[in-house]
Order: C-alpha cells, then structure tokens, then sequence
C-alpha cells in the first residue's frame, strides 16, 4: 500500500468533501426553516426552476436557457424581499442559542421561572413550563400557539390562569421568551410510573424523553412543584432545590449537587423519586 499516494489524495481531497458536507448541512437546515410556512411553495416554484434550467441546456434550448440564467441572476435579492420573515426567524433563534447568553442573564431567566411557579404553587393554579435548549421544542410538540413576548411572571400567570383561552397545555419559553402557549407535549409510555401521576406530569416526561429541555411543572391539585429533564421527574421540591437544579442545568458551567446526582442515578429506570412534601400530600 502506497502511504504517500494515501497522504496525497487525502491532503487534496479533504477540503472539496468538507465543502460538500457544509453545503449539504446548509441546505437541510434551509429548507427545515422554511418548510410548513409560506415561503414554501416558492422554495418548490425556485427547484422547478432549476429542474426546467437544467433540462434546457440538456436539449439546447438556448432561448430558455438564457432567460432562466438573467431571472437566477437577480433570484438573490428576490430570496431576501420573499424569505425576509424566515431569515428574520432564523437570525432571532441563532441569537437565543444558550451560547449567546451570559451566566448572569441566564441566572435572571431562572429566576422568572423561580417566582412564577411559587406564585402559582400559592394558589394551585396548574402550570406546565418547559425550557428550551440545544433541540427546538416546536418540532415535537403538537398544536401550540406562537405568543412571542418577554418571559415575566406576570405574564406566564395570566397564561395558566383558569379559564383563560390558552391556559390548557404547556408553555416553550426561548431564552427570556414565551414563544409559544397551549402545547401538547407527547406523553411518555412508561408502564413504571406511579400512578397517582397525571397527564401534565406524564407530559413533562415525554417531553424531556425527546428532547434536551428542562421542564418545570406545578400540580394544581397539591400545589407542588416538579421538574423534569432526561426522561426523569422528581416532586415536591422547593424553591431553593428548584433553583439549585435549574442553575446546575442550564447555566454555563453548572454542576449539580452531588445528592441530586445520586438521586437522578438511583432513580434510573425505577419509580420517580417521592419527597416527604409528595408523601405528604398523596396522604390526605
């Protein structure tokens, strides 16, 4: 086996097939934004297009094919007037990464989710929260309304006040956004749960299942509050083991406690851990 020949062919050939796998990540992840609005069937009329450009110049169709290359060479600032709003969307999500956020900002966006849910455990008003991360929420939630405000706790009580239009269902909140209300979140299928548990505990699994995000949930029968993130659920917690879970989660840097670490991997595939406040609570 020739080495140099080997070394040869990869020193030439690595850049084209990185080219070829950036463009191709490029593409996907274009087309995923896009898919499901409007912009949609332009993508589809742009690809018949094309289809129509390269069967023109396969034939020799040179009146065709000469006025298909003049509309590609102003298709460019056409994509930026007709995808404004997806490129918008896109930028807006590229900006709500985690990576962009900073520990103290992140520390804030914890502490809305900290005085929201000890507003609402006060009154038992039921309450569904999850926070997304790396994985976009909307790709596996069914229904959902787009809200697109300011996270505040104000705002995520007037959502899950009863008898308000949107209250059923979870909230995705997007950095220090509600971006969408009224979510049903899959269910998970576990057999090994207990069975006091509810459709918005069972929810807050499923999701957490699927996806990386953190979701926080408020019993409206007892007042507890719970939190969820890999498919495990504990309950009862305070506000201060709330707050200590959250900022070992999501803030950069974060380490859990070791207690909660050995509970999270003692927990496994058993039932969900219950505290003294659940066992309290499940008593009366």
């Amino acid at each position: 086996m020739d080495w140099q020949f080997i070394q040869q062919t990869w020193g030439e050939g690595w850049r084209p097939a990185l080219q070829i796998i950036l463009l191709a990540v490029g593409i996907y992840y274009a087309l995923m934004l896009v898919r499901g609005t409007r912009g949609w069937s332009v993508v589809i009329g742009f690809l018949l297009l094309m289809a129509l450009t390269l069967i023109a110049g396969a034939l020799k169709l040179e009146v065709v094919k000469w006025l298909m290359e003049r509309f590609f060479a102003f298709s460019a600032i056409a994509i930026l007037v007709i995808f404004q709003p997806e490129l918008r969307r896109m930028l807006s999500e590229l900006g709500n990464l985690p990576l962009f956020y900073t520990a103290r900002e992140q520390r804030e966006n914890i502490e809305v989710i900290i005085q929201s849910v000890e507003r609402l455990a006060e009154v038992k008003i039921g309450a569904l929260i999850a926070l997304e991360q790396a994985i976009q929420l909307q790709d596996v939630v069914e229904s959902g309304i787009e809200i697109d405000c300011e996270a505040t706790p104000e705002m995520l009580e007037t959502i899950f006040f009863p008898n308000n239009a949107i209250h059923d269902g979870g909230v995705i909140i997007r950095g220090d956004r509600i971006a969408f209300a009224a979510c049903i979140f899959p269910l998970t299928q576990r057999q090994d749960l207990n069975k006091s548990l509810g459709t918005r505990h069972r929810a807050a699994i499923g999701l957490t299942e699927e996806t990386d995000a953190v979701v926080v949930a408020v019993s409206e029968e007892t007042g507890l509050i719970s939190h969820a993130h890999k498919g495990q659920l504990v309950r009862g917690v305070s506000h201060e083991e709330l707050r200590a879970f959250l900022t070992s989660v999501l803030v950069k840097g974060g380490k859990p406690p070791k207690a909660l670490e050995w509970a999270r991997k003692w927990a496994g595939t058993r039932n969900i851990p219950r505290t003294a406040a659940v066992q309290k609570a499940e008593s009366k």
